[in-house]
């Protein structure tokens, strides 16, 4: 794997770790993200047609829960940088025409050949410096549909110096420093300034854990 570009962040993985992402979510979770990442992608009400793009899509782990919403003329764009996860992601899928796999850095500029019902992202834009996540959101505005979704799932707002001692040190232990810029900052202020109007929100996991869902607004 190449150098990192954010030596802090957390998303950009070892090649031990993209090669097993998913056993180590499920022990790091203590066994709990199956549960609540299908609770979250029910709560986004994928339509049957919808094209989705999966930012940062990984092992094609979430893009597999979203599949059985949509019918024959749906669809799930996977966009990950990691060639393990791509090798994953393109087993996971090799005999399913209505997923497709793009290897592409979500956090410098792009714009793919169609725009998207729902743009879906799920724990990675806290791993980057935050005019990092800028780029991100540009990259969302410049691939959504005029009346698309935004769903990103991550880490709600709280203070950590205010969380359990045993949560604190979870946190602390496990997380980047870019983490704990993200989580406090007002997330639904953020995508208003770039003209998206949050028309819900979902918590989980002792609302650690938080489901946006934005459109665009003019």
């Amino acid at each position: 794997m190449n150098k990192k570009l954010y030596p802090d962040s957390g998303v950009e993985l070892t090649p031990f770790i993209a090669n097993n992402y998913d056993l180590i979510l499920n022990v790091g979770s203590l066994g709990m993200y199956k549960s609540f990442i299908t609770k979250a992608i029910k709560d986004i009400s994928i339509r049957p047609e919808d094209k989705i793009l999966d930012l940062g899509c990984g092992t094609g782990r979430n893009a597999a829960i979203m599949l059985p919403y949509l019918n024959e003329n749906g669809k799930i764009t996977g966009v990950d940088l990691s060639p393990a996860m791509q090798k994953q992601f393109k087993k996971r899928f090799a005999n399913e025409k209505r997923v497709t796999f793009q290897q592409q850095r979500i956090d410098l500029p792009f714009s793919l050949d169609e725009k998207f019902d729902v743009v879906f992202i799920s724990f990675v834009i806290h791993g980057f410096p935050h005019e990092v996540r800028n780029v991100i959101l540009e990259n969302v505005k410049n691939n959504i549909k005029p009346d698309g979704i935004f769903a990103m799932l991550d880490y709600a707002e709280f203070e950590v110096a205010k969380m359990p001692a045993l949560h604190h040190w979870i946190f602390k232990t496990f997380e980047c420093p870019y983490a704990f810029d993200f989580v406090e900052r007002d997330w639904n202020n953020i995508l208003e300034l770039k003209n998206f109007k949050t028309e819900s929100e979902q918590f989980y996991l002792m609302k650690y854990i938080r489901l946006l869902k934005a459109v665009q607004v003019y």
